[in-house]
């Protein structure tokens, strides 16, 4: 073999070390991007979720909302648990300019006219499941607009809120 065959012939490796490197690392970024958009969950308030329902049907989503405590109904023979949230806002800084956390929970939950989402979750009756909890809810919306929870995390504000501790002067 001449001296130009083995170049040929390294030139010939190096190009198929580049093109199957090529390959792999597409491969690994598709499985990355697909692997993300499956698991991914948007976070959306109630409003966004009722204006935009034919668009995020069957999307994991993460919702939340003051709970309407009239409206919590639990048959702890099929543990199949329903009641309503409340639209509130999802920036922090409207939240603090409205009252605070619990401001916004008590306005959302007794304003007939905020908008609201019915919810469903199967498992037990969490005990801080009552009137103006926040819930944070994850999972899908039904095409009859009743939201299916898969998770269910719930805050009372009013148990949670710390006290400022005074400043000692010197």
């Amino acid at each position: 073999m001449t001296s130009t065959e083995q170049k040929q012939a390294g030139f010939r490796n190096q190009v198929k070390f580049i093109v199957g490197g090529l390959i792999i690392a597409a491969a690994v970024i598709y499985l990355m991007v697909s692997s993300i958009q499956a698991s991914a969950q948007y976070f959306l308030t109630v409003e966004e979720v009722v204006a935009q329902s034919a668009e995020v049907q069957g999307r994991n989503l993460r919702v939340s909302g003051a709970v309407i405590g009239e409206t919590i109904q639990y048959d702890p023979e099929t543990l199949s648990l329903t009641f309503t949230i409340a639209h509130v806002p999802g920036d922090n800084k409207e939240i603090e300019a409205q009252g605070g956390l619990a401001q916004v929970l008590h306005n959302a939950a007794n304003d007939p006219t905020v908008p609201r989402l019915d919810v469903i979750h199967e498992g037990p009756k969490p005990d801080l499941l009552q009137n103006e909890a926040q819930a944070i809810i994850t999972g899908q919306l039904s095409p009859e607009g009743v939201f299916h929870a898969d998770e269910l995390l719930l805050k009372c504000p009013t148990k949670y809120e710390e006290t400022v501790p005074q400043q000692v002067e010197e």
